[in-house]
């Protein structure tokens, strides 16, 4: 990330709130070595977990798996052992939490692990998707739970970077080197609430309680690899004669002849490479990015349980979460609103900027844009209907 982009980035961002001072992190840290950060003044993470939310999922909510497990001591305890069915309508539901059975494992020294919460849990989405457009990478969220003196997961390493977010508790980790780092002692280091932690893909790492119990969030950054970019660029150029026909008959009686053709044909693939348009590329990647993300449009639904109108006089207000993109290309306006791309003619361009740049305006304020005031009612609505605006009181 550029200094430039992240001088924009608010200093309560989720990337200052995970490892404090972006650029040094960034520089210092970032895919190379594993640190800690102790809390300061940054509020801790009780706003994305709590023991109270964690009680409320497993007692009241009839949570199924996959989106929750047990596991002691490093093994995974088999569903079957604190899990029940049930029915819904017609239907039999299996996999659901059985309140009773999880609590008792959990006193007998089970992890409770909280999966995907980016995926069901509105702080813990908004936290991600946040992060997410600050580091350019998908996010993901996982929540362990443990009770005193007890041990989740053995040592191990994930496939991606991982942010370690204490919520509540305390609990003591042993962390490895990074394998861009040179042999270390490992680090031995008790976290609290507020703490963080941060390691490289495939830091090898264990955790286990002391005293008290522990609640935290691990937040799994899926770094894209350079050899992704590449692929994707491999699989678009037109490689043309470097690629066509086949590797001769009798060709392993013939090294010098085959290693002829194949120097040639590498050098006519180097300049197909070297002929991308790079900008085409980034753009493609970009739109694909901020048009894959979660929109948080919330109150969406509550919105279109009647007639949506829109009238010049009509008050409309951009969603607090929302996002939203534009981008000039040659033949259409792209507007990125997170989980989707809308195409519009380009001569919108003059309103959705003003669209973007407000929190909140009346209809009719698009006029200098938009003259017609039938228009404007109708890229409004549709805005309303796609997510970005709602005409609801949102004070």
């Amino acid at each position: 990330m550029s200094v430039e982009a992240l001088s924009r980035t608010s200093a309560r961002g989720p990337l200052a709130r995970c490892a404090g001072d972006p650029l040094a992190f960034l520089r210092d840290a970032w895919g190379r070595r594993a640190s800690v950060r102790q809390a300061t003044d940054h509020g801790g993470f009780d706003d994305l977990l709590s023991f109270d939310q964690v009680d409320r999922f497993l007692t009241a909510t009839s949570i199924r798996s996959p989106y929750f497990r047990l596991v002691k001591a490093g093994e995974q305890i088999p569903e079957s052992a604190y899990t029940r069915s049930g029915r819904t309508g017609s239907r039999e539901v299996h996999g659901m939490a059985d309140p009773a059975r999880v609590a008792h494992l959990f006193e007998d020294g089970a992890t409770l692990v909280l999966q995907g919460l980016h995926r069901w849990s509105e702080a813990v989405t908004r936290f991600c998707r946040d992060l997410e457009l600050e580091l350019g990478h998908p996010c993901q969220a996982n929540a362990y739970i443990t009770p005193p003196g007890a041990q989740g997961l053995a040592l191990h390493e994930d496939p991606h970077d991982v942010f370690v977010l204490q919520a509540f508790g305390r609990k003591r980790w042993e962390v490895h080197g990074a394998p861009a780092e040179d042999e270390r002692t490992p680090l031995d280091v008790e976290i609290g609430p507020g703490d963080t932690i941060y390691m490289p893909a495939g830091t090898p790492h264990a955790a286990s309680t002391q005293a008290v119990l522990s609640g935290h969030l691990t937040i799994g950054v899926h770094v894209t690899p350079w050899r992704n970019v590449l692929g994707d660029v491999w699989s678009r150029i037109d490689t043309g004669l470097a690629s066509a026909g086949d590797v001769p008959a009798g060709w392993t009686r013939d090294p010098e002849g085959f290693a002829r053709e194949l120097r040639a044909r590498a050098i006519a693939l180097a300049h197909a490479l070297a002929a991308i348009d790079a900008d085409e590329v980034f753009r493609r990647r970009e739109e694909q990015f901020l048009s894959s993300r979660p929109q948080l449009a919330r109150g969406a639904i509550a919105e279109r349980s009647a007639p949506i109108a829109v009238e010049d006089a009509s008050v409309v207000h951009r969603r607090t979460d929302a996002l939203c993109e534009i981008r000039r290309r040659s033949d259409a306006l792209i507007v990125l609103l997170g989980d989707r791309r809308l195409e519009m003619p380009q001569w919108l361009e003059p309103a959705m900027r003003r669209i973007e740049a407000s929190l909140a305006f009346t209809v009719r304020d698009l006029a200098p844009e938009l003259p017609n005031a039938a228009s404007r009612a109708v890229l409004v609505g549709r805005l309303i209907r796609e997510g970005l605006l709602t005409a609801r009181d949102t004070g």
